[in-house]
């Protein structure tokens, strides 16, 4: 079995080693821009070893956004400012990804360190949050206005035209949400699906805008190139969304493109029980990996590196995605293979700090982004190099 730090290929993207930067919202933006924070934030990943970094959930639309500061891909103007920190990662020998994101009933909130609830408009909120059926989240959330099936097409272009703008901005892999009580997990769940029309009750039928999405995205988003999927395996409340659905979600998905799971848990029930401790929600991507041979990635209290290590050694997760542990390390990459006694590749700038016999790393391969690029969109390949 392959350990942490063996290379990765998903279609033509190979990630040098198995530690992903989960998406972690910085509610940092100003009407969706990127900005410098997040060149900082997400490039010292890129140079602290990670193999893919994440861009954090990323609005379709503005009413998409979990609170007014998140990041947003609603526009083309939103480009530039993204392709600034994809091609940094990149030159880092890092692979730059991003996720895609509708807030459904949990938007329009404020940010953690501003209290809880809704921002009114006169503060920069919005006049209505929208969700599959009329159904606040908690005590001091929005009641949503429930999406006609022309609203849920809206959103399904939505998110198609978010992907091409970031193939644009060139990111490598895409990662749809759909986990957390957001949007797409909304529909998903009986607990916040109860809707009578073909996008509620059954199983088939909750999973369609889901299904549609992928579809959608899918049509745009490079062959080449990686689909994740980001679910809350359980709602962890019985009667709700559960593994058994998760693993029967996958197995239809994954024919449709989607390339591996990103397997988190909870959110869309408040106050539930979590029996939260280290590499609690590993247990849900080990048995959708062995249940539909799809790559799967684990998250949550991944802390250490021999923890990180075994997940990948001993099958359970083709990766890990780390996201508070990076908070307070960005180079934990480098030093947990240091400790496992894995070469790694460092920053040129940096090797008169790494260990003895670190090589410099060489930034992602360009040879292969011009071809892949040439053939979405039908150009000869001389001409990719100058896009």
């Amino acid at each position: 079995m392959p350990g942490l730090f063996d290379t990765f290929q998903l279609r033509d993207v190979t990630l040098r080693n198995r530690v992903v930067v989960s998406p972690m919202c910085q509610y940092s933006c100003v009407d969706g821009y990127a900005n410098d924070w997040h060149f900082v934030h997400l490039g010292s990943r890129a140079v602290g070893g990670a193999a893919l970094v994440m861009v954090e959930a990323t609005a379709v639309l503005p009413e998409a956004r979990i609170s007014p500061q998140d990041m947003g891909l609603w526009s083309d103007d939103h480009i530039e400012p993204l392709a600034r920190i994809a091609r940094f990662v990149h030159q880092q020998g890092s692979v730059a990804g991003i996720q895609l994101a509708h807030a459904g009933r949990k938007a329009s909130t404020r940010r953690p360190w501003e209290g809880h609830g809704v921002v009114p408009e006169a503060e920069g909120g919005w006049r209505e949050v929208v969700a599959p059926s009329p159904l606040s989240f908690a005590p001091g959330y929005a009641v949503p206005r429930a999406l006609t099936e022309d609203d849920i097409q809206q959103v399904v272009r939505a998110f198609a035209d978010a992907a091409r703008r970031a193939h644009e901005a060139g990111f490598l892999v895409l990662e749809i949400h759909a986990a957390h009580g957001y949007l797409l997990h909304e529909f998903l769940s009986p607990f916040s699906n109860q809707r009578a029309d073909r996008y509620g009750g059954s199983f088939e039928n909750r999973t369609r805008a889901l299904r549609e999405v992928v579809a959608a995205v899918r049509e745009v988003w490079p062959k080449c190139f990686p689909l994740f999927l980001r679910i809350s395996t359980t709602d962890w409340e019985k009667g709700g969304w559960d593994i058994e659905q998760s693993v029967e979600l996958v197995r239809q998905l994954a024919p449709m493109g989607v390339d591996l799971i990103d397997c988190s848990s909870g959110g869309n029930v408040p106050h539930v029980k979590i029996p939260a401790g280290p590499g609690y929600q590993t247990q849900f991507a080990e048995r959708i990996r062995c249940e539909t041979r799809v790559p799967t990635g684990a998250v949550g209290l991944i802390t250490a590196p021999a923890q990180a290590d075994h997940i990948i050694h001993t099958g359970q997760a083709d990766v890990v995605l780390l996201a508070r542990e990076l908070l307070r390390d960005p180079y934990w990459p480098l030093r947990a293979a240091r400790e496992l006694g894995y070469a790694a590749s460092w920053p040129a700038q940096y090797l008169r700090a790494a260990p003895e016999g670190a090589q410099a790393r060489c930034p992602v391969g360009l040879e292969e982004l011009e071809r892949c690029f040439a053939e979405h969109h039908g150009i000869p390949a001389e001409a990719a190099k100058d896009k």
